[in-house]
């Protein structure tokens, strides 16, 4: 069980990190995703950095999650030991 968390929370991270990488290039881009010379993404950086505090607070939440595991398996092998 304390496997399966610690498992779930480093894939939370990377996935957050995955994210925050992709969102970065947009930022990069200057938000431009959209047609060249529509309005649809030209400049448009809002949305990518909304992202970025997303997957900013999602990165955070995993590591809690393995931290808290870490905690929990020292915790374990110390009542073991």
């Amino acid at each position: 069980m304390i496997n399966n968390t610690l498992s779930l929370g480093i894939q939370g991270i990377q996935d957050g990190m995955a994210g925050m990488e992709n969102t970065a290039r947009k930022i990069a881009r200057g938000g431009v995703d959209g047609p060249q010379g529509s309005a649809e993404g030209a400049g448009n950086l809002a949305e990518p950095l909304i992202e970025m505090t997303l997957y900013e607070r999602s990165v955070e939440a995993s590591a809690q999650v393995v931290k808290t595991a870490d905690e929990t398996l020292g915790t374990l092998l110390d009542i073991r030991a």
